[in-house]
């Protein structure tokens, strides 16, 4: 596949960046390369391949399996921040306050 430089520059403009020729070509043959490696992924055949839903063990079931103690239970609890933070913010309104702009775009 060969992606053209209108491409490129898309990407580029997509990501705020802004490229010198020199890298244009650069990640235009990079990008080439990238999606060449692609569709040799999509020539392999993955019929008896069973898709991968969770990458960490289930947690100990009645076998007795090893769970991960490193992770907590996801457990509401309440939070009352919001004042604080409001509080020493410069210009605020509940329940916002306003930040400095960091985007021109």
């Amino acid at each position: 596949m060969k992606i053209s430089r209108e491409e490129v520059l898309r990407v580029a403009e997509l990501a705020h960046l802004g490229l010198s020729p020199e890298e244009i070509e650069t990640y235009g043959r990079q990008l080439d390369d990238i999606l060449a490696y692609v569709d040799k992924l999509k020539a392999l055949d993955v019929t008896n391949v069973e898709p991968m839903t969770q990458v960490l063990y289930p947690a100990a079931g009645a076998d007795g399996a090893e769970s991960h103690p490193e992770l907590r239970e996801d457990t509401l609890r309440p939070s009352d921040v919001a004042d604080a933070v409001l509080a020493r913010a410069p210009e605020a309104e509940k329940p916002f306050f306003r930040v400095p702009k960091v985007i021109d775009r």
